[in-house]
């Protein structure tokens, strides 16, 4: 398949953008790459489709996704990140079914692909949303994921003193990781090589110490991938600090959990020395801005981390405290919140955050070498922008139309692996209308089973 007449930003490691731009697709790799004239000469007869003169660039990497999240999306708007938690966020989701959680992951898969994002890491699947369910729901989407299967045995977060609520707690950390072990051995791999199963660990406070070390071990056996929320809050480092560890960061470092296949979700409260260990180690780090802002946990002082070599990659979160898995709508936060945090519009320019969200999400799930970038012989995965719109007209420089004016309804096509997953807004590998009415519909179950009252503040009648 040919894509012509396309503007294309490469990503490349010089960063180039081709102006009448084309890309030949062969099987699930990038075969040629070059000016529209040059291809359509080299290859008469192919099959192609026009860009038009919109945008063609990789496909978008979140690094931090709630998947069961999806279907809870503005349960808990304008409230405390304890009251968030505690009295509503788990509460829900601590009455799904696994027939939830799967409905929940197609809900969040369909949004993703209409946005725009082709790869994501999955941070924490609990036992009771099916881990099965959502794996197949990846399967079918298209998409790649790195899968993270939780892994606690205490009923804490950070700190606190409150209990999470019982539908929520792992009490067995073991059976924990012996479960994941399981579900590596039969998902790792699967759907052509577009899966990967990661230990999901809940925040230090919930983990039995020992734990983290077991983890830590047992993936660097088997070269898994780990993810972690970690100095999300100040909380985190209050209970890192009483059990003897300077830092949320150092904790983690104590008990090696901490590398290059390492994705560690948040990291507000850090410093130039938790950076300095992150760069040494190799750690990833995924920025989380509007979840962050949302929560008022902090901006995230990532214009550090990137000096001193750290690799820093975006995630959406969760649909309670993001409202959405729309990564373009948040690039421009990335931006805006680094130039607010140094009263700097100069700081983190849309280069750095374009490159956050494609080549360094791919490093940071360890796929660099296959996506994140468009270079001959690595993979078809990217995605095609829609510019005929008022809110884009005029380009100036694409990049920066990306970072600061798109939306992720913009999105026109998506292509993962050398396949159309996504034509015309119209997804092809999943059944829209199915997923929506399921959605409206187990909603409401879950929320009578959990015995709560979800309404707007102001009087409907």
């Amino acid at each position: 398949m040919l894509f012509i007449n396309a503007t294309i930003i490469t990503m490349n490691p010089q960063r180039h953008i081709l102006e009448h731009g084309a890309l030949l697709t062969r099987g699930n790799a990038i075969a040629d790459l070059g000016k529209s004239k040059d291809l359509i000469e080299r290859y008469p007869g192919e099959e192609s489709i026009d860009c038009n003169g919109n945008i063609l660039l990789p496909g978008l990497i979140d690094t931090h996704v709630h998947t069961a999240q999806a279907m809870i999306r503005g349960c808990a708007d304008d409230r405390s990140l304890i009251d968030w938690l505690f009295k509503r966020v788990w509460v829900l989701q601590g009455n799904y079914s696994h027939a939830d959680g799967r409905a929940s992951a197609a809900l969040c898969a369909l949004e993703m692909i209409k946005s725009g994002t082709t790869s994501f890491i999955e941070c924490m699947l609990a036992e009771r949303y099916g881990f099965d369910g959502v794996a197949e729901i990846v399967q079918q989407s298209g998409m790649r994921a790195a899968l993270g299967k939780i892994v606690m045995d205490k009923p804490a977060y950070a700190d606190s003193e409150l209990t999470m609520y019982p539908g929520m707690v792992e009490p067995d950390g073991h059976a924990c990781i012996e479960n994941t072990l399981k579900l590596y051995d039969r998902w790792n791999g699967a759907a052509d090589g577009r899966i990967q199963v990661w230990f999901g660990a809940r925040t230090p406070g919930g983990v039995t110490p020992s734990l983290f070390d077991d983890m830590a071990r047992l993936a660097r056996e088997r070269n898994m991938g780990m993810t972690v929320h970690n100095s999300e809050v100040q909380q985190d480092i209050e209970y890192a600090r009483s059990v003897g560890c300077r830092s949320a960061l150092d904790f983690l470092f104590q008990h090696d959990y901490l590398g290059p296949r390492t994705v560690l979700a948040h990291c507000v409260w850090t410093d130039e020395e938790d950076w300095r260990v992150m760069q040494k180690t190799g750690t990833h780090v995924s920025h989380n801005p509007a979840s962050n802002s949302k929560t008022a946990a902090g901006i995230a002082p990532i214009q550090g981390m990137l000096d001193t070599g750290v690799n820093v990659a975006m995630g959406c979160d969760g649909g309670p405290s993001n409202n959405t898995y729309d990564m373009i709508r948040d690039l421009r936060m990335v931006s805006y919140l680094a130039s607010l945090k140094q009263n700097d519009p100069t700081v983190l320019p849309a280069e750095t955050v374009l490159e956050m969200a494609t080549i360094n999400g791919a490093k940071a799930m360890g796929i660099d070498a296959l996506c994140g970038s468009l270079e001959i012989g690595k993979r078809a995965d990217f995605i095609l922008i829609n510019m005929d719109a008022p809110h884009l007209t005029p380009v100036w420089d694409p990049v920066s139309a990306i970072a600061y004016s798109a939306h992720g309804s913009d999105v026109d096509t998506v292509v993962i692996d050398g396949k159309l997953i996504m034509r015309n807004r119209k997804v092809l590998s999943l059944d829209e209308p199915t997923i929506l009415e399921e959605a409206r519909t187990r909603f409401r179950q879950v929320a009578a089973r959990a015995g709560l009252e979800i309404k707007p503040r102001w009087a409907v009648i």
